[in-house]
């Protein structure tokens, strides 16, 4: 395809030049009285210094603008519960930024756990068939699915560990390369190296926990390296004392990526 010379200009009508920079402005703030509520009632927001809790706060509102929020069931999602959502999803968001939202537009929300219907065709054809109860679930470039239980219990108890929101926007950040395999977008130098730490601490944690031993963090984090990576952003923002003492190679380049933990003392 041929390149289009350094002077040339679209001919877009004014009016559509106009559409289109309105449509990018960033959205309005959420209310002052909202916000203080949700710094209240989310206990990561709450330990941040201003100018990050400025950061978030921009862009929980650019999600509440850009995501559409669907309650499943009898749950009702009004303006608080909905900018506390927002406020969970995007706290892996702090030093990443908005491009963390790419790729997708919708959050669903179940009142609890939820059932999915699974399928596997195993290596001799035979197709298995299981259902999986799940507190979050994120596809790759589809919606990202929540348990609104789980959710008040991490709000609840901010330092055991836990935050489905967190650790399933890992896995919306780790795909925006195309692939979910526990790396995110880095610049080469770093994601060469994020590989190699990485890999070598998830094969530690996998042989903990294959034979039977008492791993440092949940042993879910063994699963695949994608889960590996979400399990332990989830420590990195409420238990990053005990990742840092588990794992300091990923703890340093966690830091590095979501900035420091709220909870780091």
């Amino acid at each position: 395809m041929a390149q289009l010379p350094a002077w040339h200009v679209p001919l877009i009508p004014a009016r559509v030049r106009g559409l289109i920079r309105r449509l990018r402005r960033d959205p309005a703030p959420i209310d002052p009285a909202l916000w203080r509520d949700v710094r209240t009632a989310v206990p990561w927001a709450a330990q941040l210094d201003p100018t990050r809790d400025q950061r978030l706060q921009a862009l929980a509102a650019r999600f509440l603008h850009e995501k559409t929020l669907t309650a499943v069931g009898d749950l009702r999602l009004d303006e608080r519960r909905a900018a506390i959502l927002a406020t969970l999803c995007c706290l892996p968001l702090l030093e990443f930024g908005a491009e963390g939202m790419r790729g997708w537009s919708q959050l669903i929300v179940y009142p609890d756990a939820f059932r999915v219907n699974r399928t596997h065709v195993d290596a001799a054809g035979v197709l298995h068939q299981w259902d999986d109860e799940l507190i979050g679930e994120a596809w790759e470039t589809g919606p990202l699915i929540l348990s609104w239980a789980d959710v008040e219990a991490d709000l609840a108890q901010p330092d055991a560990g836990f935050c489905v929101a967190v650790h399933e926007m890992a896995h919306k950040i780790d795909a925006l390369d195309g692939l979910l395999d526990g790396t995110p977008p880095l610049p080469r130098a770093w994601q060469r190296q994020w590989a190699r730490d990485f890999q070598d601490s998830y094969d530690r944690f996998v042989a903990v926990v294959e034979r039977g031993g008492e791993p440092a963090l949940d042993p879910y984090a063994a699963e695949a390296p994608e889960e590996f990576f979400a399990v332990c952003s989830e420590y990195h923002f409420s238990d990053p004392k005990r990742l840092q003492e588990a794992m300091p190679d990923v703890a340093g380049h966690l830091a590095r990526f979501y900035g420091p933990s709220p909870f780091t003392t």
